[in-house]
């Protein structure tokens, strides 16, 4: 399982949680499944958003390849950067499991601080797709804006595990038809981004 292991929980809420990756811009797809445990609980979580920055808040990085061939060159001659900077993500929470069982629904206890944050193997993605009841809280999330896009993501990455992508992504239509039947237009802004 450590080979999985990309980063750890720096801030948590019930409904998602932000880690900080170990290497710095090794940083999981966007869309990507991850989970992290509590207690007897596997936390899921999908990828929302991800970036790169300076360690101490309100300081930004500075340029300093001004001199430099190639943007490795910086990290070369500057190494202290490796220190400076962080890579880290937020994952939206989409469910949990118990004793082998998937729950799609927010979990009991939120994620704990400096929780290991694993990858999903694609058997555990597919295990985890098995049944679209994650996609209800991934049209609640209300992520800036990008919730219409990682809803296709997610369903793309999720796809390529599967036995019949195609079987898997009709299936999916369906879910979100029933979730936005009234809402035409994002319904179909979404269908028109999950094709292969």
């Amino acid at each position: 399982m450590n080979e999985n292991k990309i980063a750890e929980v720096i801030q948590s809420s019930t409904a998602s949680f932000i880690a900080e990756c170990y290497e710095l811009y090794e940083i999981p797809s966007f869309g990507s499944l991850v989970k992290t445990s509590v207690d007897s609980n596997e936390i899921f979580g999908v990828v929302a958003l991800a970036g790169t920055g300076g360690i101490e808040p309100g300081r930004r990085p500075v340029a300093r390849g001004k001199e430099e061939k190639t943007a490795d060159a910086v990290y070369q001659t500057s190494p202290q950067l490796l220190k400076l900077l962080r890579s880290e993500f937020t994952a939206v929470v989409v469910g949990y499991s118990n004793n082998g069982k998937i729950y799609q629904y927010l979990p009991p206890q939120p994620a704990h601080i400096h929780g290991f944050v694993y990858s999903c193997t694609p058997e555990e993605v597919k295990q985890f797709a098995a049944s679209f009841g994650f996609i209800n809280l991934l049209t609640n999330t209300g992520q800036a804006g990008n919730s219409d896009e990682m809803i296709a993501t997610v369903l793309r990455e999720m796809s390529r595990v599967q036995d019949n992508p195609h079987d898997f992504l009709v299936g999916a239509g369906k879910a979100l038809a029933s979730l936005l039947g009234g809402d035409y237009q994002r319904l179909r802004n979404i269908i028109g981004r999950i094709t292969l």
